[in-house]
C-alpha cells in the first residue's frame, strides 16, 4: 500500500511540476542573409523548442540546424556542409530571461518584453538582447521576435567569392505559441 501512495505522490508531483512551464515544440525560425540583386538566401526551420517559466521569465529555445529548409537544395548543403557545419555543431540554442515579466498581464494585444540572454551556434555563445512581442490568445500564449546577429560573430566564414551575394548581417525571425 505503501508502494502505490509514493508512486502516487511521485506521479502527480511530477504533473504538477510539468505544469509550470508552457511550451511549444513547432515553433517557426526564420533567417534571412541575402543581399539586393542576388538570390535569395533565406531558410525556415518549423521544428523549434521553445519552453518558458511563466514564474520566472525564463526562456529556452532548441533548434536542430539541419531542420532549416531554403528554396534551393545546393544552398542547404553549402549552408550545412560548408558555413554552420552542422555535423560538428548539430543544434542552435537559446536561453535567456524576460525583464519585468507577468503572465497575468497579457491580453490579447501584443505587450513588448526585453529578453536578456544567450544564443549558442557554431560552438560560440553570443550575448542578445531583443524585443519579445507576447499575446494570450485561445490557442496559449503567441510569442514574436525579431533580431539581427553578425555570422562572423559565431566565426562562421563567407568565402570571397560569394561575400558580395551573401550578407555577415542575418535577420532572424522566432514565431511560436506556447501552451
Amino acid at each position: 500500500m505503501k508502494k502505490i501512495i509514493v508512486i502516487a505522490i511521485l506521479a502527480f508531483s511530477n504533473w504538477a511540476i510539468a505544469q509550470e512551464k508552457l511550451v511549444c515544440k513547432s515553433g517557426i525560425i526564420t533567417f534571412e542573409a541575402s543581399v539586393p540583386s542576388f538570390e535569395e538566401v533565406k531558410a525556415t526551420n518549423k521544428s523549434v523548442t521553445v519552453v518558458l517559466n511563466p514564474a520566472t521569465g525564463e526562456i529556452a529555445s532548441l533548434a536542430l540546424v539541419k531542420g532549416f529548409r531554403f528554396k534551393v537544395a545546393l544552398m542547404e548543403e553549402h549552408f550545412n556542409e560548408n558555413y554552420i557545419e552542422s555535423d560538428q555543431y548539430p543544434k542552435a540554442t537559446f536561453k535567456g530571461k524576460l525583464e519585468n515579466f507577468d503572465s497575468n498581464s497579457l491580453t490579447a494585444t501584443p505587450k513588448d518584453f526585453t529578453v536578456n540572454g544567450k544564443l549558442e551556434l557554431h560552438g560560440k555563445t553570443v550575448a542578445i538582447k531583443t524585443v519579445i512581442k507576447m499575446s494570450k490568445s485561445s490557442g496559449g500564449i503567441n510569442m514574436l521576435s525579431n533580431f539581427s546577429v553578425n555570422a562572423s560573430d559565431f566565426n562562421i566564414a563567407i568565402p570571397s567569392v560569394v561575400k558580395n551575394k551573401v550578407s555577415n548581417k542575418i535577420n532572424v525571425q522566432l514565431n511560436a505559441v506556447l501552451k
